[in-house]
């Protein structure tokens, strides 16, 4: 136990892991403040809860700082302009936050001189490695404390401590994990413990069922700039509401979710289902844009690189300095992603109708299509035809000697 009242900062999101984290803390002789980063997951009543919580549980201070545009700008940007979605289905929705909520409670432990920072993870998921990862590297100076991971506690076993100390817990409340941001909302519980139960429809807090989707389709246009969305159908919006508005037409019309099955920063495998319907119908849209206006060896290297993004993000690797190497290779990509693509929402499903782009490499002043062109003659065509072929053909022919022989 602590004699010296060291203050620790709790990275604090009012569920049932970092509420009994609180007294266990104090419990421990700490001084708590808790930080409430918002990512996206929280209306203005539920942050109002979360402070009245927190208070009750007895921290010294409790700071709520609102992460949604420095997500957006430092991160979801990358997602989108690099199209990524993990195992070709997740655009990590969850794992992205963490940077973002590490980088302010460090900023809160330097202000109030902490001697330590705290997490609530558990210690088979992924976030325990974010977090601390993430604060090793920015304030290597400080100790991390993790008590659920450290105690191994199960659910129950916190809700009988919370109530020990006179807290009312609704045990209904914590059946399932349910983690909502900026980026969209993962679900898990006991479908997604193995790989063949179904996710049931009622486990998605916000896509429709199919059968209550409306019958009429819903078609719409998304204008990219520099491969950023900033209109949609026709109006200018900042990035933040643009993405409610298509969360809100997505999940209307049944579409944005998902179950992923992956590799773990641990190495095991992982199931979590998921929800994103705005983040997936501008990856969608935007990748049909690029399409267009980006040349073969661009798109495969840029593409390639993404993935090698996404999948380093994903697994806590943020601060590498290759990050910034590959964000440059992304940035420059996308100075001729822009234009507009039309997209239609309808029954679960994300159609792309149609785009088109100033910076359109298939432009019929430049160059014609179908039966007629005006590029080359026809006899310029077999040449190319003939020399294209030749090595493989070489080659074929060397081999099919060489195996009768």
């Amino acid at each position: 136990m602590k004699n010296n009242k060291s203050t620790v900062v709790l990275a604090y999101s009012g569920g049932l892991d970092t509420s009994f984290c609180i007294p266990y803390l104090q419990d421990q002789g700490y001084i708590v403040v808790a930080v409430t980063v918002d990512t996206g997951g929280f209306t203005q009543a539920e942050l109002k809860k979360i402070k009245t919580k927190a208070k009750q549980l007895g921290v010294k201070k409790h700071f709520v700082i609102d992460g949604k545009q420095q997500l957006y700008d430092q991160i979801a940007t990358y997602i989108i302009k690099g199209n990524i979605l993990r195992g070709g289905v997740y655009p990590l929705s969850v794992g992205p936050e963490r940077v973002i909520q590490a980088q302010e409670v460090v900023k809160v432990a330097q202000e109030f001189k902490a001697t330590a920072v705290a997490h609530g993870s558990t210690g088979a998921g992924n976030d325990q490695v974010r977090f601390e990862t993430y604060f090793q590297t920015l304030a290597p100076q400080l100790e991390v404390i993790a008590p659920i991971r450290e105690l191994s506690l199960t659910r129950a076993e916190e809700i009988k401590y919370l109530q020990s100390k006179g807290f009312e817990v609704d045990e209904t409340k914590h059946q399932c994990s349910i983690n909502q941001g900026l980026l969209g909302t993962t679900i898990g519980g006991q479908e997604t413990l193995d790989s063949w139960s179904s996710v049931p429809d009622e486990a998605y807090p916000a896509v429709v069922p199919l059968n209550d989707t409306p019958q009429e389709p819903v078609e719409l246009t998304v204008e990219f700039k520099q491969g950023l969305p900033i209109k949609l159908n026709g109006k200018k919006l900042p990035a933040l509401k643009l993405i409610a508005q298509l969360s809100q037409l997505g999940a209307k019309h049944g579409f944005g979710k998902n179950v992923h099955l992956g590799n773990t920063i641990l190495g095991i495998k992982g199931r979590v289902a998921f929800e994103a319907p705005a983040i997936l119908t501008l990856i969608k849209a935007h990748q049909e844009l690029e399409k267009l206006v980006l040349t073969k060896h661009q798109a495969f290297w840029k593409d390639h690189l993404a993935n090698v993004y996404g999948d380093l993000l994903h697994e806590a690797q943020y601060f590498d300095p290759v990050m910034k190497d590959i964000e440059t290779l992304i940035d420059s990509s996308q100075q001729v992603v822009s234009g507009e693509v039309k997209i239609k929402l309808h029954h679960g499903n994300c159609q792309v109708l149609g785009v088109k782009s100033p910076h359109s490499l298939m432009n019929p002043d430049v160059a014609s299509y179908g039966e007629e062109n005006h590029l080359w003659t026809g006899q310029e065509a077999a040449g190319f035809s003939k020399i294209f072929g030749l090595q493989s053909s070489l080659a074929y022919q060397v081999n099919k000697q060489e195996t009768k022989s």
